[in-house]
């Protein structure tokens, strides 16, 4: 039986997507990326809406805050650098790596009984010196080992089973169900299985985005307060040095963002503005760029996003072109709201 509390889950169909951002090269549109956008006020009111954020969508990694919060509620006793750890999608850095460890080393457990799948690290260059070492894929070097690692320290606490945390039906998962509902402000549309074995669920964009202010604003003594601080104080270690969404936090006072693979983006901040963006074709190169032009929207001050404008597109070495977000998506003059 449905809560009267949450609203029905979003339609699962084929998403109405707009242009979102343009390729630009030498002054001609070469390229068009689609997708949606919403971003929200301090009251939760949609401001801008671009697409269909109302449609059913995979957060991937972008729910990674939500699943923290469930974790915390039930007595996980991570804090700081290792809790935002536990909502990474790391580069595989050394530092991720250690931290891994150490909350294995708490929970008493070893690599061998993490079930994500055995991968290289996700940053190019940590990649590259990896191979160069003759290491090969490990469940530690994936990207989602902390977030694996503190599921598991959670189980052995709770005393609930091990090797079959990862099922949708494990006391965990379900809790961490009941948390994005809850959260989303919506019943979740679909469970499927995410690239690191996880269950992962399907709910709007609007709802992803309410669920990120919900934890942006969230009072001290609260779970979600202890996921954001955390992830505001430690944006490296849930995702790696010189990636674009910690750098967004340094550069945002008081930002909580996480971002998920293909091509989803949430960011809240601590009054309650939030955004949330999914890139049709999954790119990261417009990712980045209509993230920071929705931010604006939101009224982040342009000044502080200056950096966040894409990758430029380049011709003969040099820069010829830009990806450049849509014209609903450059304040001042977005209008209330666009549905495209």
């Amino acid at each position: 039986m449905h809560s009267p509390l949450l609203a029905d889950a979003p339609a699962v169909r084929e998403p109405q997507h707009a242009p979102v951002a343009h390729v630009m090269r030498g002054g001609v549109i070469e390229g068009v990326h689609y997708g949606s956008v919403v971003v929200l006020d301090s009251g939760g009111g949609v401001r801008l809406g671009i697409g269909d954020i109302e449609a059913a969508c995979y957060p991937r990694s972008a729910l990674k805050p939500v699943q923290a919060v469930a974790m915390v509620r039930a007595g996980l006793p991570l804090d700081g650098v290792l809790l935002s750890l536990a909502m990474g999608s790391h580069s595989g850095e050394e530092h991720h790596l250690a931290g891994t460890r150490l909350i294995l080393d708490l929970a008493g457990l070893a690599e061998d009984d993490l079930r994500n799948v055995p991968d290289l690290p996700y940053a190019p260059a940590v990649r590259d010196a990896w191979v160069r070492e003759g290491r090969g894929p490990s469940r530690l070097a994936q990207n989602c080992s902390g977030k694996h690692a503190a599921m598991l320290y959670l189980c052995k606490l709770s005393g609930w089973p091990l090797e079959t945390y990862l099922d949708a039906d494990h006391p965990l998962q379900r809790m961490i169900a009941e948390a994005v509902e809850e959260l989303t402000g919506q019943h979740v549309a679909n469970v499927t299985v995410d690239g690191c074995g996880s269950p992962l669920f399907a709910v709007s964009l609007h709802g992803l985005a309410r669920a990120a202010a919900r934890i942006a604003t969230a009072g001290p003594d609260t779970a979600e307060h202890r996921v954001a601080d955390a992830l505001r104080v430690h944006p490296e270690m849930a995702s790696g040095t010189g990636r674009d969404t910690a750098e967004l936090m340094r550069a945002v006072p008081g930002l909580l963002a996480k971002d998920g693979f293909e091509g989803v983006q949430v960011a809240a901040l601590p009054d309650g503005r939030a955004i949330a963006v999914k890139i049709a074709d999954g790119a990261d190169r417009a990712r980045t760029a209509v993230t920071a032009a929705a931010l604006a929207c939101a009224g982040v001050d342009p000044r502080l996003l200056a950096g966040f404008a894409g990758e430029p597109v380049t011709g003969g070495g040099r820069p010829v072109g830009s990806i450049r977000p849509v014209s609903a998506l450059n304040p001042p003059g977005a209008p209330a709201t666009v549905t495209v």
